[in-house]
């Protein structure tokens, strides 16, 4: 049964949604993102705001990573930037989250335009030290200012939906206490739900776009081959810096996301080394390059973490390990199954399945 029909026209190759199962799926997905929240536990709306940050910093790596074929071990610093802006302007200027979340991208941003230059001459391991410095440099800085940034002690995050401090009992301004309407009670987790699921939604929608136009084609020609996409007019220093730039502005805002659920920060953990290596895990699981591994990537990751501690206790040797460092080898493990028999990842594995139906009854 056909997806999509023949595409006769240039026009149908820019739709967005071209084929009426992928319309009749997004209308199954939109339901039941709209009817999670009020059927699942707290623990569960938590895990989901979880994959729903973690969707929006695998777009971000995405871009930088899997568009433009830069590789960045530094993903965790441009996390770090967006959280402390906005646990800094929520604590000593009480801003609200709608203003926090842009800043805390277009911060950012700077700092990945500032180290995108290096870029230009580095490529591939080389390119990767320099990105692990600057994890090492920006959590320097964290720790030099205690006084704004709380140090190694940490900091709180306030969340507010309006100017200033919650001091007139308007439980509209303080997003952390419940919100009563009639007989009908609204926790926190749940707002963060609806405000998560519409960043991560629009996020997507970007990166899908963004691998349609101009730039995403030109990042793509750098990707396969620099010289040859300036053959073809492609300016490879301004895609690498437009890359850099766009991927830490998405980055910084998945930050603020971060820093908005756990509602107090620490510096190290968790924006260490770790948590880079976890992101480019997450786009190799989903198939990197891909807007599907983007999303399908931070969910199997979510998903797949609980099992894997449980699995690491019931292993030799491994059980000897603690829970994170079980985890980590196991999910190690599975990334370079992934790289050895399915490079595609969880998108690879997707295109066999929907082949096999596009061609069913026949087998070729």
């Amino acid at each position: 049964m056909p997806n999509r029909p023949l595409s006769s026209d240039y026009l149908d190759d820019r739709r967005l949604w071209i084929g009426r199962w992928e319309r009749r799926g997004l209308i199954l997905l939109v339901a039941g993102l709209l009817l999670f929240p009020m059927v699942a536990s707290t623990n569960w709306v938590t895990i989901a705001n979880l994959t729903m940050v973690a969707i929006v910093g695998s777009v971000a790596l995405m871009i930088l990573t899997g568009f433009t074929g830069q590789i960045s071990l530094g993903h965790a610093a441009f996390l770090a930037v967006g959280a402390y802006t906005a646990a800094v302007l929520g604590t000593h200027w009480q801003m609200p989250f709608w203003l926090i979340l842009p800043l805390a991208g277009l911060l950012s941003a700077a700092v990945g335009l500032a180290i995108g230059p290096f870029a230009l001459r580095l490529e591939g391991l080389y390119l990767a030290i320099v990105t692990v410095g600057l994890i090492f440099l920006v959590n320097h800085v964290l720790l030099s200012f205690p006084d704004w940034t709380g140090g190694v002690s940490g900091i709180a995050v306030p969340m507010y939906a309006w100017f200033g401090e919650n001091t007139g009992g308007s439980t509209l301004t303080a997003l952390t206490e419940t919100w009563r309407i009639g007989e009908v009670e609204i926790h926190f987790e749940q707002k963060l739900y609806v405000l998560f699921t519409t960043i991560a939604i629009l996020s997507v929608l970007a990166i899908r776009n963004l691998g349609r136009s101009n730039a995403g084609r030109a990042m793509m020609a750098v990707r396969d081959h620099d010289l040859a996409a300036a053959v073809m007019g492609v300016n490879p220093a301004r895609t690498k810096i437009i890359a850099f730039g766009l991927s830490s502005f998405f980055a910084g805002i998945a930050g603020a996301m971060f820093a908005f659920q756990q509602q107090f920060l620490t510096v190290e953990p968790p924006f260490n080394l770790l948590m880079s290596v976890q992101y480019i895990a997450m786009i190799v699981l989903g198939g990197i390059g891909t807007v599907f591994g983007a999303v399908a990537g931070p969910i199997a990751f979510v998903v797949l973490s609980p099992l894997m501690e449980a699995l690491g206790r019931s292993l030799p040797y491994i059980s000897d390990l603690n829970s994170s460092q079980q985890s980590t080898l196991l999910f190690a493990l599975l990334v370079i199954g992934f790289l050895i028999f399915e490079p595609l990842g969880l998108y690879g594995i997707w295109l066999r399945i929907k082949r096999y139906f596009l061609a069913w009854p026949f087998s070729y």
